[in-house]
């Protein structure tokens, strides 16, 4: 993970506090990396990324100059009050809309030089996507809309049967391989966001971007959501997401707080599995209630 100047110590949660990171710091310098850990690297990296709006001649500025990388193999949540630009930059960084200015580099190309049908390839076979509003088509299968994705892929040499064969594997994976041949009316909110998890990953994204993909699910289908995040993230999947729950964004690796289109604070969670996720809800919501949440 890329962050920039101004900070010679690394602070995580253990020191006590995490220090609040300013867009100039994580442009001039790269986080060290300690001793005998590998380089990860870098999947995603934004530079002074704008967004603006004109509405009746007035204008609205959505995002200011933001900066921020991330690391392949890392889960980052960015958090904000309503209003702040969380969805605006997960749709700008992922390139499903456009920036006014700045930069976002996925993978080394620069996502603001190219053309639609670049950006639509490169989305279909690079990235993955899970929404609050789960979208299927009401007129396949859930089966059959986990595949869709694959079939419209050139990405791979595979067969149609190859293709279902791995829709099918990773519904398995998931625990909703009985419901494969239902309609999209015939199954749970929590099985239906299980079923966009795994269209999400149906062409093996280098990054899976979510959009709230809690927040529309009770407590118990949330934590099952969560779960297979987690372990998609753990077998390597870089995931990014959106959320205003601190439950959720406790399980991720690393957190940015976003006010008024800035970076106001970028939050470290404690590393290994010897924190409870109790105490990690409390201490991001400890950091949380200091920058003003």
């Amino acid at each position: 993970m890329a962050v920039k100047d101004g900070e010679n110590k690394k602070v995580t949660p253990k020191d006590g506090e995490n220090k609040k990171v300013t867009a100039k710091d994580r442009e001039n310098k790269k986080m060290t990396v300690k001793d005998g850990e590998d380089k990860k690297m870098t999947v995603l990296e934004v530079k002074d990324l704008c967004k603006t709006y004109v509405v009746n001649k007035r204008q609205n500025n959505v995002l200011r100059n933001v900066s921020f990388s991330v690391d392949e193999g890392e889960m980052v949540a960015v958090m904000g009050p309503s209003g702040s630009g969380k969805s605006t930059l997960l749709y700008a960084v992922s390139g499903m809309d456009g920036a006014t200015g700045g930069n976002v580099l996925f993978d080394g190309k620069d996502l603001m030089g190219l053309s639609a049908k670049e950006l639509a390839r490169l989305r279909l076979n690079e990235m993955g996507f899970i929404f609050q509003q789960m979208y299927m088509m009401n007129n396949l299968t859930i089966l059959d809309n986990i595949v869709l994705p694959a079939m419209e892929s050139k990405k791979t040499s595979e067969s149609r049967k190859e293709k279902i064969m791995r829709g099918e594997d990773l519904m398995r994976k998931l625990d909703i391989i009985q419901v494969a041949d239902n309609d999209i009316n015939e199954v749970s909110g929590g099985q239906l966001q299980r079923a966009c998890i795994c269209r999400s990953m149906i062409n093996r994204p280098r990054v899976l971007f979510a959009d709230e993909p809690t927040g529309s699910l009770n407590r118990n289908a949330s934590d099952e959501v969560m779960d297979e995040l987690v372990k998609l993230n753990k077998e390597g999947t870089t995931v990014m997401m959106v959320t205003h729950d601190a439950r959720v964004a406790a399980r991720c690796s690393r957190v940015l707080y976003l006010v008024d289109g800035n970076i106001k604070g970028e939050y470290k969670s404690p590393a290994g599995g010897d924190v409870k996720e109790k105490d990690r809800e409390r201490m991001l919501n400890n950091w949380l209630m200091e920058l003003g949440w």
